[in-house]
Order: C-alpha cells, then sequence, then structure tokens
C-alpha cells in the first residue's frame, strides 16, 4: 500500500516503516514503544491512506479513543521513577551529608539532581544505541567536573553565567537522547520542543498541588502543637521535589491526552494578548523617550520575551490551521513575530552602544550572543510565516526553522559555560 504526499513535518522514516509493517503487529508495538508520541503524530497524518487496513483500524482506535483513565505503565516504568526520585533526593542530600555549604552546592549541581535521571529514561524508552548515548553521559561527568572544580568566587561573573547556562546546555543533551540521537529530523526536534510545553504544564499542576498539600499538612499538625515544618523540609520536600519532573515525564509519555491541548490552547489566546502589549510597549517607548540603552534589565528580560514569542508562535501553530479564523489567527502570529523583530532590532542595538561606551564583558558577549541568536531564528520564522499567509508554504516549514536551531542553541550555552571563563580568566 502506498502512501500519498504526507507532510514533510512527519518523519519519512517512520511513515515507511508503518506502513510497510501495517500487518505486522509486533513490528507496529515496537515502534509505538520506541516513541509514543511520535508514533502518534505520524500515524494520525498517514491513516487516510491506510484505513483500509484491518490492521489500521485498530490502531486508530487505540491511538485517538477518548479515555479519561489515567495510564500507570508499566510496573519497570513505576520502579525506574522511584529509583530516579531516591537517587535525585540523595544527590539533593549532599550538603547535609558532606557540610558542604548549600550557596556553593546548589547553583552548580540542580541540574544534575534530574537531567541525568531524565536523560537515563529517555535513553531506555528510546532503546538509544551504545554509540549514541556516548554523548550524554559524557557531557554529565564532563559537567559535573567542570563546574565543581570551578573557584569558589560568588562576585565572578563568568561563573555565574556558567552557573545558569549549564542547566539550557544540558536541556539540549535532554533532546538529544529525546530523539534518539536523529538531529537531522526536525518532526523529532518538534515533538521533543511540544513534549516540553506539555512537561511545563503537567509539572505546574503538581507542583501547585504539592505545595497545597504541603501547606495542609503542615497546618494540621501545628494545630496539635507539633511543628513538623523543619522536618518536612528535609525529610519529604528534599525527597519529593525530584520526582516531580520525572513523574512529570512519565505521565505525559505515557497519557499524552491529558495536556497535549493545554500548551496550544493557551499560546492561542496569549497570542493576540502579547501582540497587543507589544504594541502598546512600542509606541510608550516612542511617546515616553525613554533611554533603553543604559538599561541593563531591559536587555536581560527581552531576551526572556523573544523565547516566549517563540514558544508561543510554535504552540499556536497546529491550532491555527484547524478553524474557520486560521487566517486571523495566522496573521496575528505574523504580525507578533514582525513587532517583536523590531523590538529585538532596538534591544540589538542597545547591546551593541553598551559594548562600544563600556567595553567588552562577558555578560555583555552572553547576552548579545543570545539576542543574535534568537533575532536570526525569529527572523526566519516570520520569513516563513509570511508564505504561509500568503498561501505559498505549509506549517511545517516554520517548525522547521525553529527546530533547526535547538542544537544551535546548545552549542552556544555551551561556549558561555565552558569557554567563557577561561577567556576571561574566572572573572
Amino acid at each position: 500500500m502506498e502512501a500519498t504526499n504526507t507532510r514533510e513535518l512527519s518523519s519519512n522514516d517512520t511513515q515507511n516503516e508503518i506502513i510497510e509493517n501495517i500487518n505486522n503487529p509486533k513490528k507496529l508495538e515496537q515502534l509505538y514503544r520506541k516513541n509514543q508520541i511520535a508514533f502518534k503524530r505520524v500515524f494520525n497524518e498517514i491513516y487516510g491512506d491506510i484505513k483500509n487496513a484491518t490492521t489500521a483500524q485498530i490502531w486508530n482506535e487505540r491511538l485517538n479513543y477518548q479515555n479519561d483513565a489515567l495510564l500507570l505503565g508499566q510496573k519497570n516504568d513505576l520502579f525506574f521513577i522511584i529509583i530516579a526520585a531516591f537517587i535525585g533526593g540523595l544527590i539533593a542530600k549532599i550538603p547535609q551529608f558532606t557540610g558542604i555549604d548549600e550557596n556553593y552546592f546548589f547553583p552548580r549541581n540542580i541540574s544534575f539532581i534530574v537531567f541525568p535521571m531524565l536523560m537515563v529514561y529517555f535513553i531506555w524508552k528510546g532503546q538509544l544505541a551504545r554509540r549514541k548515548f556516548l554523548l550524554p553521559i559524557f557531557s554529565v561527568l564532563l559537567s559535573v567536573m567542570y563546574i565543581n572544580f570551578l573557584p569558589d568566587n560568588n562576585n565572578s561573573d563568568t561563573i555565574i553565567l556558567a552557573c545558569i547556562h549549564l542547566p539550557i546546555f544540558l536541556w539540549t543533551i535532554i533532546g538529544y537522547t529525546f530523539v534518539g540521537g536523529d538531529l537531522t529530523s526536525s518532526a523529532k526536534k518538534i515533538d521533543f520542543l511540544r513534549f516540553n510545553g506539555d512537561f511545563v504544564v503537567m509539572t505546574a499542576i503538581i507542583l501547585l498541588s504539592g505545595v497545597l498539600f504541603t501547606g495542609i499538612t503542615i497546618g494540621l499538625f501545628d494545630l496539635i502543637g507539633l511543628n513538623i515544618e523543619k522536618f518536612y523540609q528535609q525529610n519529604i520536600i528534599v525527597w519529593a521535589a525530584p520526582a516531580i519532573p520525572i513523574l512529570s515525564t512519565y505521565l505525559v509519555r505515557n497519557n499524552p491526552q491529558l495536556v497535549n491541548k493545554i500548551s496550544p490552547t493557551i499560546a492561542k489566546i496569549f497570542t493576540p494578548i502579547v501582540f497587543i502589549t507589544l504594541l502598546i510597549f512600542l509606541s510608550a517607548i516612542i511617546y515616553t523617550g525613554k533611554n533603553l540603552y543604559n538599561d541593563r534589565n531591559f536587555l536581560l528580560i527581552f531576551n526572556a520575551l523573544l523565547i516566549g514569542v517563540m514558544a508561543i508562535i510554535l504552540f499556536s501553530l497546529s491550532e491555527a490551521t484547524k478553524n474557520a479564523n486560521s487566517k486571523i489567527n495566522l496573521l496575528f502570529l505574523f504580525g507578533l513575530s514582525v513587532l517583536t523583530i523590531v523590538l529585538n532590532g532596538i534591544a540589538l542595538s542597545a547591546i551593541s552602544f553598551r559594548l562600544v561606551e563600556f567595553g567588552i564583558t562577558p555578560n555583555r558577549i552572553a547576552v548579545l550572543g543570545a539576542n543574535l541568536l534568537i533575532f536570526t531564528n525569529l527572523i526566519l520564522v516570520a520569513h516563513k510565516l509570511y508564505f504561509i499567509v500568503k498561501g505559498k508554504a505549509e506549517v511545517d516549514k516554520v517548525e522547521s526553522s525553529i527546530a533547526f536551531f535547538i542544537p544551535i542553541y546548545g552549542i552556544w550555552t555551551a561556549v558561555v559555560a565552558f569557554i567563557l571563563p577561561l577567556l576571561f580568566n574566572f572573572k
């Protein structure tokens, strides 16, 4: 059976494997377990071409049946969560076991409490080949040794930058394990970004529930005259906190239907709100004549805004093409990207001014590099959005533009974390 004109967004290899093995239940199950989210997305895209096959009809019901029940997966998965949470708790308690200053330990090592376990989880579930998981292992070991051997200097800008950028670098390594080491697949990288959106939503829900439960528990014991706050913090929270990201990952991977509609909905709601806010902000800059060239906080906050805009565009795209008002939604997304580019141009000129006027510093190099990368990425996205609005391109072109830059962001964060401290002699 031959597929007809499937979208470039999907992985061609996965498409072909599903089609070729549509009557091979064992192989289909292996593909599904390797990456459930990607399998479902690709299957739904090609279902119209294979729907006459009985096996395809069964899989369609399995993948798209709306079941409100929470799927807990296999016993091995639950066992992994318990072990991973235990290891994360042990790492978090190292200062308590060894007497190391917490203010020294946590800024440098907080990412190692969770990230390595997430990498192991994706390596395990994705059945990553040995030659491909050497990079994640090497990256983690190098990062642990490097960050902990840096001088103990709280006033060093480069060391602070290293502590900030190292978790972002490790996040891109997690992405490498998520996509199975296949950095050429835009579809898999987009799946990773979408996973992050669902992950944030699920983590926020669990975290808020945990905070509420903690408050009630401490309050109940306080009613009978027992102050358990310190005990609870040292013996419950320290073990529970590392478990939250791992549990969130597990729930999202096994129950994508729980939150995969929330992120696009939130992005859709905030697209016009953010557009109007930025338009008013740009008008206010012109009206007030505010000099942003000496405002360091503006430059730092603006990079966060750029990342937020990219996330809104990514999560709004799929929803923008599914309803009657898609043209209006796409116009808002294009307008938002253009408006952000204008504001980013102001930010870049401000950074350049500070470099010329006040000289080169690690902070200015880090901010300038990140800003240039996001600026370039945003221009490519706006360019693709323009052609989508004109009806001359598909949504996957924008998603591919976003996905292409993920490894580049990883390389830049590695430069800031590992090279800048050496270049500036840890100052």
